[in-house]
């Protein structure tokens, strides 16, 4: 491998990737639109066109703000890397009076702190202008820079000794940093678990125990009949930022809670409460959790041990603009993260795909354990809430949706219903 050829490899894979997700976004759009004046025949009695036509607007809106995020990407990561602007930004951090670890896990705050600041315009937007113009939008201004400020504030708290650690490991670790890399990735997902019901997300919500005594008790025979036990049963304020509705698992082992949002438990009924757990309930009951981290575990002792191998040469770093000798920790790291997602995108509908699966067998599990009708009437609801369109493009759905849509999903529930 030389640098010119792997340059001619990241532009082919970037041009693939963008034209790809492009077209994809463009299909989507004209696919919603096409159909947003009849809704589809199975959901006539249901849905009412207007709802129906609010959510052709919401997703055609929001695809189209996914467009110029993604554009904006396309042309920040082309600066950063063949444009030359992080071997700029590492010339200036290696000039730093400081050790050289130090100048790698301050060239990494650097990135992050840019990539950061650039994202803020779009997330304004989003909320403040898609969100509100729907009536989704909860938030205020305050609001969402406290949130902001409360991010960046937990980020550095847990992300920089993590990144300190990892590259202590490059640096120290010898041929094998990579494994113990991934071990410690490994113990800190798993620490996550632990504290982000906890700790994390009790900063930016509050959680209630859930006092609606006709839910609570089909909620806690549902528990029984599953045999799954949890820490608590909680109702969360997510009316707070927004009308979206919701409910969770979270956690593990002691730590396992059950988490409502308020506006799911206020727009539906107790039988469709039970049957949209029974839904959330099954995905731990048949190990989609374990199944779904042992894949990431998986993959990403795949990526370190790739990343293990770039390291080392030239090549990769030549390649994507910063010419200079291997190794040069920070600046592998950043440039394989700017670089993954270009060659990896093709394998989108494979996940996509394994998510999908796992929400039919979950519905499936819902179906027997509650109330298939009862999870019907909870998805159509919770569709029509949330604004989730009935007619996405097939195609872009295979991409991007871990759930299959609306129809597929209703039809599977009446045929087990059957």
């Amino acid at each position: 491998m030389t640098a010119g050829l792997f340059t001619l490899l990241f532009l082919l894979a970037l041009a693939i990737s963008l034209s790809l997700q492009l077209w994809l976004a463009r299909r989507h759009v004209r696919y919603v639109l096409a159909r947003r004046s009849t809704v589809p025949a199975h959901f006539a009695d249901r849905i009412t066109l207007a709802a129906h036509q609010k959510a052709a607007d919401y997703t055609v809106a929001r695809t189209r703000v996914g467009v110029v995020d993604l554009l904006l990407d396309a042309v920040v990561l082309l600066a950063l890397t063949l444009g030359g602007g992080l071997a700029l930004l590492a010339e200036w951090i290696a000039a730093l009076p400081v050790p050289p670890l130090a100048r790698d896990v301050a060239l990494i705050i650097a990135v992050a702190l840019l990539a950061g600041v650039l994202a803020l315009p779009l997330a304004w937007y989003r909320t403040f202008v898609i969100e509100e113009r729907f009536g989704f939008n909860r938030m205020t201004l305050r609001l969402w820079i406290a949130d902001l400020v409360k991010s960046a504030l937990i980020g550095a708290a847990i992300g920089i000794p993590l990144v300190t650690l990892v590259l202590w490991l490059m640096a120290r670790a010898g041929a094998l940093w990579w494994l113990y890399a991934w071990l410690a990735w490994v113990a800190f997902q798993l620490l996550m678990l632990v504290l982000y019901p906890t700790v994390i997300a009790p900063l930016f919500n509050k959680f209630e125990p859930l006092t609606e005594a006709s839910v609570k008790e089909r909620v806690e025979q549902l528990l029984a009949r599953c045999g799954f036990k949890a820490r608590g049963l909680f109702v969360m304020d997510g009316s707070r930022r927004s009308a979206h509705g919701n409910a969770y698992f979270t956690g593990f082992g002691a730590a396992r809670r059950i988490v409502f949002f308020d506006t799911l438990i206020s727009r539906l009924a107790p039988d469709e409460i039970e049957a949209v757990l029974a839904h959330e309930l099954g995905h731990f009951k048949l190990k989609h959790v374990l199944k779904r981290t042992a894949w990431f575990a998986a993959g990403s002792l795949a990526l370190l041990g790739l990343l293990g191998w770039l390291v080392g040469e030239p090549w990769f770093y030549a390649g994507l603009g910063v010419p200079g000798p291997a190794p040069r920790y920070g600046v592998a790291l950043v440039l394989f993260m700017f670089a993954l997602p270009a060659f990896t995108f093709l394998a989108s509908p494979l996940a996509a795909m394994y998510s999908r699966r796992h929400e039919f067998e979950a519905d499936l599990y819902a179906a027997r354990n509650a109330s298939a009708p009862a999870l019907i009437s909870a998805l159509v609801k919770l569709y029509e809430d949330n604004a989730s369109t009935l007619t996405p493009d097939p195609l872009h759905s295979a991409f991007f949706d871990s759930h299959p849509p609306a129809p597929a999903r209703i039809a599977r529930l009446e045929l087990g219903a059957r």
